[in-house]
């Protein structure tokens, strides 16, 4: 044996290598020994690649939201009913719950819905619909002031063009915009710890040059094709595949989601 540990490391001498390359691998860390452990874990208790319904279904060309294992839902006031139980069964990993919209107005689900996803163990984020006739502080202080901390996932800023609104349908600049969504989530990343996710949709996102923002995730919707072809070259988390899913649980129809990533890459993300 020593014989030819003596060949190895004359051999790694003349290639000009240490001879370190050919000593017995340290032992793996304590550390990362256990955080793969607890994450193996975590997967198990997913159920990953569901097969939710759908009151109007696409055709999905080539990369349909089924391939993705990790899916979940966004509610608001418009879910009345949810099960929550019965929807993490089903296959539901994650919620965003609608929180806020404007300086002014909340949700009248909010409580109802996060109380109910924590119960079950379903990981929650809070989102703000974002009003552009008030300001991103006046915003940001009243989601702060209606979201407890202690959020499994980081919360989310909706911003999309408002064209049916009553009361505001300004559509500032793409440079308004941008400065604006960094002072919202400054204030936010400042409060809750995490930086929050940006929603958006195709029409808005090309309007305005949201993407460009540094630092930031995004949560895109795309309900006819995948976001590869809408939002060429853009960077997501979340893709927001259907606006009318149907889930075991949750009287009529519910927005369906997908995280972009492995069982174990979703696992590490939720609980940074």
């Amino acid at each position: 044996m020593m014989r030819w540990v003596g060949v190895l490391i004359l051999a790694g001498a003349l290639l000009g290598c240490a001879p370190a390359a050919y000593e017995t691998p340290a032992p793996i860390n304590d550390a990362a020994a256990a955080e793969a452990a607890r994450v193996a874990a975590e997967v198990a208790r997913l159920r990953t690649y569901p097969t939710f319904g759908d009151a109007d279904p696409v055709e999905w060309d080539r990369r349909p939201p089924e391939r993705h294992p990790v899916h979940g839902i966004d509610v608001s006031r418009w879910q009345q009913t949810v099960d929550w139980r019965a929807a993490r069964r089903a296959g539901v990993s994650f919620a965003f719950i609608k929180a806020t919209e404007g300086g002014d107005l909340a949700d009248p689900m909010f409580d109802a819905h996060r109380r109910g996803a924590q119960a079950e163990g379903v990981p929650w984020g809070a989102y703000h619909y974002y009003y552009f006739c008030r300001s991103a502080e006046s915003q940001a202080r009243w989601f702060i002031r209606n979201v407890p901390r202690g959020a499994p996932l980081p919360h989310v800023l909706d911003m999309e063009w408002r064209p049916h609104s009553r009361t505001c349908r300004l559509r500032p600049d793409g440079r308004t915009v941008r400065r604006e969504a960094r002072k919202f989530l400054a204030m936010l990343e400042a409060h809750y710890g995490r930086r929050p996710i940006v929603y958006t949709t195709v029409d808005f996102y090309r309007d305005t040059g949201i993407g460009g923002l540094d630092g930031t995730e995004f949560w895109l919707r795309s309900v006819a094709d995948h976001p590869q072809k809408t939002y060429p070259g853009a960077r997501w988390v979340f893709w927001q595949y259907s606006g009318t899913g149907l889930v075991p649980g949750i009287a009529g129809e519910v927005d369906l989601n997908v995280f972009r990533g492995s069982p174990e890459a979703w696992v590490r993300w939720r609980d940074l």
